[in-house]
């Protein structure tokens, strides 16, 4: 056992579990509760889930997942039946012009990754008792885009079906990845692609991260069609885009996070947690977001002049209905990170901190002296990353759709009658906030337990996994496809900006004081 893998297993060394259930959120309990050093054992509760944890010192801790909870929908038994009932459907079948279901157990898995996080979260506050469920879990990993249907101004976006992956002559599927226009422009011009064509496609693929659909001109499928793979991967490395073919499903990591020990003796107690989070798009985000919704005060570090994408339409009021789905309720503090001068500023603050998280490229933090190494002692430093640990081979940018592609996740989220594609819903970025928020609080518990610094790494590729870890093979045809919109008898919801008003929902969903739809916290501390 390595050093790392050591003080990983003292965040619950000595505790013993009894899980129950055989749902996605009962496999992930186990899994993760072991990973924590529990000793974990079978129970025979009747729920979806269920986990009663003791400690080594005799505090109790239970932690319960339901299908349902507040959600006052009738008939919500299973996957299926939550996918159809949240939005899930919906939302993933936009690329192919109506609800679809996931072909992995999306909303379970998310579901135990809450149920463990609210575990953590009790063990550090002294509840006995947390309650959460599959049904709140949809709702989570669907509230951009419940934000956003929901906002004072209609959504200026195409979501007509369409999108990658694109196909060439040699029968390849692959994924592209290029952040910004110029890339993306290059990339095409390589191709000898219609200028036209590359201009009018940018920004439904551009905003296919909002959105869960890309209707891009068919002349550019028309141009990787026309093309073998190895000319597509000599236009990206000559554009600076980067293309993944669409594997087969790749063995999972053993743990989805990484804990490891830093200098310095930690003085904060682990109580009213103070976070900085400096992060973009969804990931790092997302794990702050719940952090928030768990008591903690979060703190974003933006650029000067603030995170662009608080202009990202459509609006409420001043600010954009999806930037308030994962950024509500926090502080803010500007700071350059290209000025030495901000970023010493920068190590200043976190002398207060508990933790500083963040998902920046590779090598960034190296290049800005704002490692784990430079900063004060006794913080939990956490990264939410693209890859982590992983040790795949030569491994494409790394973000959602790329990491669907590459982990063969892209084969499993459809039914063996479609052709393989990744699911258009940020499905590992989403998943990778949660588990992101997850690994915060072992770290946390860590800390507490040795009185040390810690440094915790949570990946999309460790999100792709936990999805994978619960799949055995394709979908068979027809799988979680509804039936005269329904599913299990569940009418599939279809109009996510009715859903803010729809009483059964009342009880997890209503408005913030801009009128954005608002998600209250997934958890119940008993």
């Amino acid at each position: 056992m390595t050093e790392a893998t050591a003080l990983h297993a003292l965040a619950l060394e000595g505790a013993t579990a009894s899980v129950s259930g055989t749902s996605a959120a009962a496999r992930v309990l186990r899994a993760h509760l072991r990973a924590l050093g529990a000793e974990v054992h079978t129970g025979f509760a009747e729920r979806p889930a269920e986990a009663v944890l003791v400690l080594d010192g005799g505090d109790r801790h239970e932690v319960v997942v339901d299908w349902a909870g507040p959600v006052d929908v009738p008939g919500l038994r299973d996957e299926a039946t939550v996918q159809a009932a949240c939005g899930v459907m919906h939302v993933h079948g936009r690329r192919s012009g109506s609800p679809r279901g996931l072909g992995v157990d999306h909303c379970g898995t998310a579901a135990g990754v809450l149920a463990v996080t609210g575990l953590l979260a009790a063990v550090l506050r002294g509840a006995p008792r947390v309650r959460t469920s599959v049904a709140e879990a949809a709702l989570l990993t669907v509230s951009q885009y419940l934000a956003a249907a929901g906002a004072d101004e209609a959504e200026a976006v195409d979501l007509r079906p369409g999108g990658p992956p694109f196909t060439t002559a040699d029968g390849v599927r692959f994924e592209v990845e290029a952040l910004v226009p110029e890339v993306w422009a290059a990339f095409w011009a390589a191709l000898g692609t219609d200028s036209a064509a590359v201009r009018a496609g940018w920004r439904p693929y551009q905003f296919r991260y909002a959105t869960a659909t890309a209707p891009i001109p068919e002349a550019l499928h028309a141009a990787t069609r026309a093309v073998t793979f190895a000319q597509i991967a000599t236009a990206a490395m000559v554009s600076g885009a980067s293309v993944c073919r669409v594997h087969r499903p790749v063995q999972p990591l053993e743990q989805p996070w990484s804990i490891r020990p830093t200098a310095g003796v930690a003085t904060c107690t682990g109580d009213d947690l103070v976070v900085y989070e400096a992060g973009r798009r969804i990931q790092a985000p997302m794990a702050a977001h719940l952090l928030g919704l768990l008591g903690a005060k979060v703190i974003r570090v933006e650029p000067p002049g603030g995170d662009p994408l608080r202009g990202m339409p459509p609006m409420c009021r001043d600010l954009s209905a999806r930037w308030l789905a994962l950024n509500r309720g926090k502080d803010a503090v500007e700071v350059d990170l290209k000025d030495p001068a901000d970023r010493q500023r920068l190590r200043y603050l976190l002398v207060d901190a508990d933790v500083f998280l963040h998902n920046w490229a590779p090598g960034n933090a190296e290049r800005w002296r704002l490692t784990a190494a430079d900063l004060p002692d006794g913080l939990v430093y956490a990264h939410t990353s693209g890859w982590g640990g992983g040790d795949l081979v030569d491994p494409p940018l790394g973000t959602d759709f790329m990491v669907q592609a590459r982990t063969g996740l892209a084969e499993l989220v459809r039914p063996a009658d479609e052709e393989p594609a990744p699911s258009l819903m940020t499905l590992v970025d989403v998943l990778g906030g949660l588990i992101g928020a997850e690994a915060v609080l072992a770290g946390v518990l860590t800390r507490r337990r040795t009185g040390r610094g810690v440094a915790v790494e949570s990946s999309l590729l460790g999100a792709a996994g936990a999805l994978l870890a619960g799949a055995k093979s394709r979908p068979s045809p027809g799988f979680r496809v509804p039936v005269d919109g329904r599913v299990g008898g569940v009418d599939v919801l279809t109009d996510l900006a009715a859903l803010p008003g729809d009483p059964r929902f009342a009880a997890v969903l209503g408005r913030d004081d801009r009128g954005c739809p608002a998600l209250g916290s997934p958890w119940r501390f008993l």
